[in-house]
């Protein structure tokens, strides 16, 4: 009893003193004064080991043993080449790098790495490797292993080549496709690596020797890098990378200078592609300048673009997508290059209806912060956001290599990251103006737009910038002809019978009462390739499944005549009224059969893909509904409907293309549909009329 009696006492005492510490602590806290910042972090990034191979593999190796892993960063660090006539080669060959050696097939390679918990990325300029340390080892002599014996076959450059063919596909109507392309193209210069590009023609010029060849030449320990970091023994691992890597012959020198870009524009222009299926416009202000990370303007430079568009808080974002409501984000950057390639970029995607007014708005936001000093508020935010992301960047081993790195690369002082923090935290209001106009030319820049035309373009006359026109591949073109004269006395009905008859003739067609189409899918972004089915029966029934190999239903939308419903991920939920209103709509499985003359309204004559089209309205009460069909061969090759959905304004663009004959008809054998961003391509792969569709298809 008193033994517990004490222990009370003890604890009661410890109880008391606590709270009365506390106390004493507030009462010398004066809340009436903000607290005073604490001292600046300090960095303290580890000198790298050193050491080098005979054949020139520079070794830079950090220990640290807080935890148990390593990682291996591989750089190939080549000047850039032009391939010209065989540009996509350097993807090709990167792309069938770090899949098995001679003497490890690809599966067993692979299965190697997952049981041992590890990750190991190989490419055409280098390659990154982790594990945990006690694995360390056989990590390393696998990477050393898939780098210098790859397993090089022609069947697997077949499949590398046909996918990356099918991805230029599948990108041939991407916005954000077409603007990096000509972007790149007309900033650096189509005959600089920095500006050069693939297309269908010059990966069907590269053999597989060719992908060999530029494998033994350009894959070297000649200006190679490997970065360790983490829990490793430096004479060990030394040790380890000499018996691993000194086979690693090197290959003919292959230097080579870098040519200079292309100047920038003499004066402010727009540099217009027509892209018709857009429901978006990409914008992109951009001038190059020689900018190093050497420069003395560095820590200015970047403490410049996050005040102007580096997130959020940018200028850039807060006009646009706060105040105008635009777009999603709006964002800059300024990149230096050691070769004299760097760049100034400001970039956005907005509807098509304001793409002249986000053009002027952030011409407005450039212009402001070359000629106002920034709040001081706003900079010293930019700042602290700054410091905080580089300081939690040097949690990831990666950013650690990469700075080892960059040392190297870029003539930089050893204490360069030491003293990070210190050079950003001394920028001033008039570092941030000086670094503005001397990086930032609107006068000398290139507004790269990608969008479509015959929507925006009469506006952006109105800003009185000059524009220039090319199309996808950066050659300078005539500006778009969107609309032509029609031909005198042709009509709306006359071309729906045109196309009829095209097809194979209304009586054909009001003998289909049944079709099923089966096609391969490809979406643009997805790493499976989903295949889909569709079934129809007169009056309108119809219904459509896509499926994925091991995933089972992406999506389903079934539609029996009066009611429907769809299903996604194993969410079933009915259609609503809108979509029910749409479906009852659709009479007969080929609608020109059905359309009443005095909904039509022959518009115009444009040009898609170069051919001349007629452009027909159809009313509809519950969306805006265009047909494009061919103005010599008569066939449907567009149709374009945009409605509300979920309280925003959708447009979808279905092409139509490669028509083939069946049974007497002629059916469309490619549809691409693109509604926004999202683009979904099929491939028909069978058809069937009047057989294998039935009713019970549609419950």
């Amino acid at each position: 009893m008193k033994k517990t009696y004490n222990m009370k006492t003890k604890l009661s005492a410890f109880i008391l003193l606590f709270l009365i510490s506390v106390v004493n602590v507030n009462a010398q806290l004066d809340r009436s004064k903000q607290p005073e910042a604490g001292p600046e972090p300090t960095i303290s990034l580890k000198t790298p080991m050193e050491f080098e191979l005979k054949n020139g593999l520079k070794v830079l190796v950090v220990e640290n043993h807080k935890l148990p892993r390593v990682s291996y960063s591989l750089n190939i660090n080549n000047k850039p080449v032009i391939n010209g006539a065989k540009a996509g080669v350097e993807s090709l060959i990167g792309s069938m790098l770090g899949n098995g050696t001679t003497s490890i097939p690809k599966d067993e390679f692979n299965e190697e790495i997952d049981f041992l918990g590890a990750s190991l990325n190989l490419g055409i300029s280098g390659g990154y490797a982790s594990s945990l340390s006690k694995y360390s080892e056989r990590i390393l002599e696998l990477m050393a292993d898939a780098a210098i014996n790859p397993l090089l076959t022609e069947e697997e450059f077949k499949k590398e080549k046909e996918k990356l063919i099918e991805g230029l596909k599948t990108e041939a109507k991407s916005i954000d496709a077409i603007s990096g392309r000509v972007g790149d193209a007309l900033l650096y210069g189509a005959k600089h690596p920095y500006g050069e590009f693939v297309t269908e023609e010059t990966i069907n010029n590269v053999s597989f020797g060719d992908a060999v060849a530029y494998y033994e030449k350009h894959f070297n320990p000649n200006n190679a890098y490997l970065i360790i970091i983490g829990d490793v023994d430096f004479k060990t691992v030394k040790k380890q990378v000499k018996k691993y890597f000194k086979d690693w012959e090197q290959s003919v020198d292959v230097s080579s200078n870098v040519p200079a870009v292309t100047p920038n524009a003499q004066y402010t222009q727009i540099n217009f592609v027509d892209l018709p299926n857009a429901s978006q416009s990409s914008i992109s202000i951009q001038n190059s300048v020689d900018f190093k990370m050497n420069d003395k303007d560095y820590h200015a430079a970047l403490i410049t673009n996050n005040i102007l568009g580096g997130g959020g808080e940018g200028y850039l974002f807060k006009n646009l997508r706060e105040t105008h409501g635009y777009t999603y984000g709006a964002y800059s950057r300024i990149s230096a290059n050691r070769y004299g390639a760097g760049s100034f970029s400001a970039s956005a995607k907005v509807r098509n209806m304001v793409t002249d007014s986000a053009v002027v708005e952030a011409l407005k936001e450039i212009k402001r912060i070359k000629t106002e000093p920034v709040d001081p508020q706003t900079l010293e935010d930019a700042k602290a956001k700054y410091i905080g992301n580089f300081i939690m960047g040097l949690e990831n081993p990666q950013t650690v290599a990469r700075y080892a790195l960059n040392i190297r690369l870029n003539d930089l002082p050893e204490d360069f990251y030491a003293t990070y923090i210190q050079k950003i935290s001394e920028v001033t209001a008039e570092d941030v103006q000086r670094v503005a106009n001397k990086y930032i030319k609107p006068e000398n820049s290139r507004i790269v737009i990608v969008g479509k035309g015959s929507e925006v373009l009469e506006n952006l006359e109105k800003t009185g910038i000059p524009i220039m026109y090319y199309d996808a591949y950066a050659n300078q073109v005539e500006k778009p002809v969107f609309t032509k004269p029609l031909p005198e006395g042709l009509t709306a009905e006359a071309v729906i019978n045109n196309y009829i008859t095209a097809i194979g003739g209304a009586d054909n067609l009001s003998k289909v009462n049944t079709l099923l189409v089966n096609s391969d899918v490809t979406i643009q972004g997805a790493p499976f390739k989903p295949k889909a089915t569709v079934k129809q029966m007169a009056p309108n029934k119809s219904s459509m499944e896509i499926v994925v190999e091991g995933m089972g239903t992406l999506m389903k939308q079934v539609f029996d005549g009066e009611t429907g419903y769809m299903e996604q991920q194993g969410q079933k939920r009915p259609m609503d009224e809108k979509a029910l209103a749409a479906k009852k709509a659709e009479k007969g499985l080929f609608p020109e059969l059905s359309m009443d003359p005095s909904s039509l309204k022959l518009e115009s004559v444009m040009t898609i893909e170069g051919a001349d089209v007629y452009k027909v309205k159809v009313e509809k009460e519950e969306m805006d509904s265009y047909r494009y069909y061919d103005a010599k061969t008569g066939l449907l090759v567009r149709t374009e409907e945009t409605a509300e959905m979920q309280g925003m304004t959708m447009t979808t663009v279905t092409d139509f293309s490669d028509y083939k004959e069946v049974d007497g008809l002629k059916l469309p054998n490619t549809m691409t549909v693109t509604t926004g961003p999202q683009v979904l391509s099929f491939e028909t792969t069978e058809v069937k009329i009047n057989e294998g569709v039935s009713d019970a298809d549609f419950k």
